[in-house]
């Protein structure tokens, strides 16, 4: 499994903007699809986004298509999730996953997990 820490979660107004990293321990991160996670207490976790392994095919929840962008650089082994025009119903703990395999599946192909980052989105 790959070691995942996520950073740059916080407080931020509605509208605005935050920029997720996760960094990963592995070198081979490039033959991995990344993705990001959500989860608020009482709900089921939910996908917001995900990347192949080459980073040619990106994934979107509906609810955030438009406004949020997954991207990731192989050579420092880091996934991004930039966030823009948040809202409130944004605000969860964002979980980094690394699949097994390169392309994107189904969730339980995420087999590695970053412990979150808080988002707390005011209004």
């Amino acid at each position: 499994q790959v070691q995942l820490v996520e950073s740059g979660g916080g407080l931020v107004q509605a509208g605005g903007s935050l920029r997720l990293s996760c960094a990963a321990s592995e070198r081979t991160l490039r033959s991995r699809a990344m993705g990001w996670f959500r989860r608020t207490p009482g709900k089921a976790r939910e996908f917001v986004a995900a990347i192949t392994g080459s980073g040619s095919s990106t994934y979107y929840v509906n609810s955030v298509k438009g406004r949020f962008t997954i991207s990731r650089d192989n050579a420092k082994n880091t996934v991004y999730l930039q966030m823009n025009s948040l809202k409130p119903e944004d605000t969860a703990v964002y979980h980094c996953a690394a699949s097994w395999r390169g392309n994107i599946g189904a969730e339980t192909d995420f087999d590695s997990w970053g412990q979150g980052t808080q988002v707390t989105v005011s209004s």
